[in-house]
């Protein structure tokens, strides 16, 4: 039996959130291999209708073929989420969407590409794109200076070593390109004091380079912003997240949302101009069940939250 392209996460949750309708818009902002928008098209049977979105093209490719049944309901474009305003479905200014959706992070075939180079747990080229755009990661090793590839590894891995790991791929790069994903996981297990967790810096050193090579948080800020204007009054927004930064990217973005005016009861005259644009659906995230995990281990780390668009009449 073949291993399936991208095993989708929280499937019956999204649609039970996004509630899809016959004749609705709806968004799939990641399409990695189809199974959400195949979930969604079903749902939303006979006229609803999904815009797909992914930078990587292997992956819109799997997903015509998958969403073959639904050709006369679907449009499929090779772009990232921060360039929604792109597709030409989405470019005049009247909310459109019915809903939408955002599985952040990277797809389980993407991992197992060796060729990608994002996983350290087998030598391999050190890419790390998700798309043919852009700059691999072994180029923004190779030229960002000690205080940049610093700030990388801190702020986007949270890792506590990072000026020492810096440090020593500065040092190593000057004896030969860092071109592997081997070698990097050698730089930094041997930079990392053998009192620490050396697998778990490896782990977040990744981490930090693939979300810098994608501009992963600056993009989803981006998308985020970009959707929300395109939601309809009462069409729910729902995003998926892997990880704490974005995770606290999107928790930011929906309470700003959510926010209500702040004047004084007895101030006469509103003066922040606040009134909410969304309500908060999911007040803790939605996780996996133990039952979802156990078949599918990529899972666990999943975190779902959701809003409804709110529009002043």
């Amino acid at each position: 039996m073949s291993r399936p392209y991208h095993v989708p996460v929280l499937t019956r949750e999204v649609v039970e959130i996004l509630r899809p309708r016959s004749g609705g818009l709806y968004l799939d902002a990641t399409l990695g291999g189809g199974g959400h928008a195949e979930a969604i098209l079903a749902a939303s049977s006979p006229a609803g209708r999904l815009i797909g979105l992914d930078r990587d093209p292997a992956g819109i490719e799997h997903a015509r073929r998958r969403l073959a049944p639904y050709s006369d309901r679907i449009e499929l474009h090779t772009l990232d989420f921060a360039d929604l305003d792109e597709v030409p479905a989405l470019a005049e200014a009247a909310p459109q969407l019915g809903g939408a959706l955002f599985d952040l992070g990277v797809s389980s075939t993407q991992i197992d590409d060796l060729a990608r180079g994002f996983s350290y747990r087998q030598d391999a080229p050190l890419d790390m794109r998700m798309g043919p755009r852009g700059e691999p990661a072994r180029d923004l090793l190779s030229r960002a200076d000690l205080d940049a590839l610093t700030m990388i590894l801190r702020d986007y891995g949270e890792e506590r070593h990072a000026r020492r790991i810096a440090r020593a791929i500065v040092r190593e790069r000057e004896r030969e390109p860092i071109a592997t994903t081997g070698r990097l996981r050698s730089i930094v297990e041997e930079a990392v004091p053998a009192s620490s967790h050396r697998l778990k810096s490896v782990a977040r050193v990744f981490q930090a380079l693939r979300i810098a090579v994608n501009d992963e948080l600056n993009a989803l800020e981006e998308g985020l912003k970009k959707c929300t204007a395109r939601l309809e009054d009462g069409a729910r927004l729902a995003v998926i997240a892997y990880q704490s930064l974005e995770d606290r990217i999107v928790k930011h973005f929906f309470r700003e949302l959510a926010r209500d005016c702040v004047c004084p009861p007895d101030f006469p005259v509103c003066r922040c101009d606040a009134r909410a644009e969304a309500t908060i659906l999911t007040r803790r995230p939605i996780r996996p069940s133990p039952e979802e995990v156990a078949g599918n281990p990529r899972a666990r780390s999943a975190l779902l939250r959701a809003i409804e668009r709110r529009r002043a009449a």
